[in-house]
């Protein structure tokens, strides 16, 4: 059975939800599917004042057991148009996976979330892709044959390079169902990728 991780940071709980949504889009592909989170880096005091969603029951992750799955798919809110501090952090500690080329052809893909339309998004998942490369991931997007990608009728996030969603300047936007969707189509599709590479 092909290992998913689905592996994210999520400060208000944007791309809490829609890590769950690529993880059931996974499993309805087969797959053996782990949600867990990074480290948070903000101290638990400021993090509360801050209005951070901090019952988050996915357990945290450890570098070291990335290895261990055929797909991971990372969540990450944008910020300035790239990733948080907390997934860089997590990341800028996977030196020794590089070193032994750990993750060489394992599938990759990467979802976000900011709180405008054009807030970054494509940016956070495009500056997120040299990471995986120089890890030897493969990439994958979400791609147009999710036909919730030309909607016309609706503000919605999602792109060629991953799903996303719009949080709104307050925060109080929650995932709509077209987000939701792409997400569990993103899931789906990089487990079923990573099936037939590893088969």
């Amino acid at each position: 059975m092909t290992a998913v991780l689905v592996l994210y940071y999520s400060s208000y709980g944007h791309i809490e939800q829609l890590a769950y949504a690529e993880a059931e889009g996974a499993r309805e592909a087969g797959a053996d599917v782990t949600v867990k989170r990074v480290p948070e880096l903000v101290p638990e005091e400021v993090a509360k004042k801050a209005g951070y969603k901090l019952d988050q029951p996915a357990p945290i992750a450890k570098v070291a057991e990335l290895p261990n799955y055929d797909a991971i798919i990372f969540g990450t809110p944008t910020r300035f148009g790239n990733m948080t501090s907390q997934m860089k952090n997590f990341l800028d500690q996977a030196g020794s996976l590089w070193a032994s080329g750990a993750l060489v052809g394992k599938v990759a893909t990467v979802f976000t979330s900011s709180n405008t339309q054009h807030g970054g998004q494509e940016s956070t998942i495009l500056t997120f892709h040299p990471v995986l490369l120089h890890l030897g991931m493969v990439i994958v997007g979400l791609p147009y044959a999710f036909q919730g990608q030309t909607t016309m009728a609706e503000i919605a996030g999602n792109s060629p390079y991953g799903a996303s969603t719009i949080a709104g300047a307050d925060g109080s936007r929650q995932p709509s169902q077209i987000e939701l969707e792409g997400a569990r189509y993103q899931g789906r599709h990089v487990a079923q990728l990573a099936a037939k590479l590893a088969g």
